[in-house]
């Protein structure tokens, strides 16, 4: 795996030809989710669209019934009194001659259509009959045009039963309208029964039912608009108390601790509004004793630190005397006196990384970055930690130097880091090789410290910069340690607005990076270097 991170590249392609509705229907769902009265008014909206559509549907039903019904009892009562002007005209003729009978009943149905076109008829149609006498035939009366309406069912019945009808749809240009067939069997003189059928059109009722399903679909968009309208101010108005509610909750998590709501009435939003000024208040006053807590710890802290130093350099120096002439000492007190200056060196490092830790929690850390070179500093660092790592068996690998890795950094904390990176890697690498590596980016500069040792389970690696934190406090070190180490590295790593990672796996060792900005103040944008690069 390469030690440095490749830039992204892609060409761009085509969009799908969905992409573009798909892409439409996302803002329409991010809109409407923006606001609660905006998606209630428009779901009201869509409810009381589908009440109209089944209004409109069992309306409309319920009318095409009610007019059918009528209009059919009004054609029935009508061609029944054809029917009966017919065969009266019919049994009061005088004719005996099949030219005198064609030309009566000619003219008995040519007068009976005409009289009947006021009562919504098209045509009358005559038929012969299969009862009809063969001997005396007369032509049939029809129109081509109508007679394909006529059905077979209805011709089948009539020879059981009078007045029988049947709904059709009538040729009307391109379209088609709906009708009513109704036949009735007449007796012709000397010709025998023949079958009569009247067709009437339901053209005018369609066109009131179309017209009044107009009426109903039109009239329902203005009601719909003003529906979802009043619905979104209702609704606004009623969800005033949760959008205060919210913008508190907001200006509380930004930190304003004062921030409550103003609660009138006794309805649910009251109970809402008193219960968040409960939790609001409860929140102020654990967090204002958690503040008194923190302030006091942090100022105890530093003040047995500060005063810790005084008698703490006495110490020092006396140790310092006994140290130099420990030689003239017996055995014991010879071995006495080491374990006292290595003690005493480690007491002063705790105090003075609790000094360190006061000043961040305290902001009064001092930042002077100066152009320094990373890769000499890290050799400085390396050289200076030589001994040590000599000393448990371990071989420490400065990887080659990169070309500009220049960085305005505070030196003396950077060092800091790297030293104990690279102590801790020397102590946990198990007689390993622990590798360091510098990488330089176009904006920012890497340092890579890989030990190849005990390594660290995933709560380890989650919690290695928290204060205090050993991940094995029964481990023993070569150099001690308060475990305030990798928590100083952190904040002086903050401080230059870099960035560090850690990583690790039981077995498989560790790996920390840290990133610095090439530009004082600006943030990390690019990474040099990957916290893991395996076992190579």
């Amino acid at each position: 795996m390469s030690d440095t991170q490749a830039g992204d590249a892609g060409a761009k392609t085509g969009a799908h030809p969905l992409e573009g509705d798909q892409t439409s229907r996302r803002r329409m769902w991010e809109f409407l989710g923006g606001s609660l009265s905006l998606r209630i008014a428009v779901t009201l909206s869509l409810v009381l669209t589908v009440i109209l559509l089944v209004f409109i549907f069992f309306a409309t039903n319920v009318l095409r019934s009610d007019l059918f019904s009528t209009r059919r009892d009004m054609i029935l009562a009508d061609a029944a009194v054809r029917f009966s002007q017919v065969q009266n005209t019919l049994d009061q003729s005088t004719a005996v001659t099949t030219d005198q009978v064609q030309d009566a009943v000619t003219q008995t149905l040519t007068a009976i259509r005409e009289s009947a076109a006021g009562a919504g008829a098209v045509e009358v149609l005559l038929l012969r009959s299969p009862d009809s006498s063969e001997a005396f035939r007369i032509n049939e009366y029809v129109n081509p045009e109508y007679i394909s309406v006529i059905g077979g069912g209805i011709r089948d019945e009539l020879a059981h039963d009078v007045g029988l009808w049947q709904s059709v749809a009538l040729a009307n240009g391109a379209d088609t309208i709906p009708g009513i067939v109704v036949g009735a069997l007449i007796d012709v003189p000397s010709a025998g029964p023949y079958e009569m059928f009247v067709v009437y059109s339901l053209e005018q009722e369609q066109s009131t039912l179309n017209s009044i399903i107009q009426v109903f679909t039109v009239g329902s968009v203005p009601v719909l608009l003003l529906m979802g309208l009043v619905s979104f101010v209702l609704v606004y108005r009623l969800l005033s108390p949760v959008r205060a509610a919210a913008g508190a909750a907001r200006s509380l998590a930004a930190g304003n601790l004062s921030s409550r709501l103003r609660v009138s009435g006794r309805d649910e939003m009251a109970q809402l509004g008193a219960t968040f000024n409960d939790m609001a208040e409860s929140l102020q006053s654990k967090i204002t004793d958690y503040d008194s807590l923190s302030k006091l710890q942090q100022s105890f802290v530093s003040d047995v630190s500060h005063e810790l130093r005084t008698p703490m350099t006495t110490i020092r120096m006396a140790d310092e005397v006994i140290f130099d002439d420990r030689d003239a000492l017996p055995p014991a007190s010879k071995r006495s006196a080491e374990l006292l200056h290595v003690e005493v060196a480690r007491f002063e490092q705790m105090l003075a990384d609790l000094l360190e830790i006061s000043r961040y929690d305290a902001q009064s850390a001092q930042f002077d970055p100066e152009s320094a070179d990373i890769y000499s500093l890290v050799e400085k660092v390396v050289s200076a930690n030589a001994e040590l790592a000599d000393h448990l068996g371990v071989d420490v690998q400065l990887g080659p130097r990169p070309e500009r890795c220049s960085v305005p950094v505070d030196a003396i904390r950077i060092e800091r880091v790297v030293r104990n990176l690279l102590v801790n890697a020397c102590e946990y690498s198990e007689g390993m090789p622990v590798r360091v590596t510098v990488a330089a980016g176009k904006t920012s500069v890497a340092i890579r410290v890989r030990d190849y040792g005990v390594g660290m389970e995933p709560d380890t690696v989650r919690r290695v910069f928290d204060r205090f934190y050993r991940a094995n406090p029964a481990r023993t070190r070569s150099t001690g340690g308060t475990g305030l180490g990798l928590a100083i590295s952190k904040e002086d790593v903050t401080l230059h607005n870099g960035v560090i990672n850690a990583w690790g796996e039981p077995g498989r060792g560790s790996s920390f990076v840290v990133t610095l900005p090439r530009v004082a103040g600006s943030a990390v944008t690019e990474f040099p270097l990957i916290v893991w690069e395996g076992h190579a």
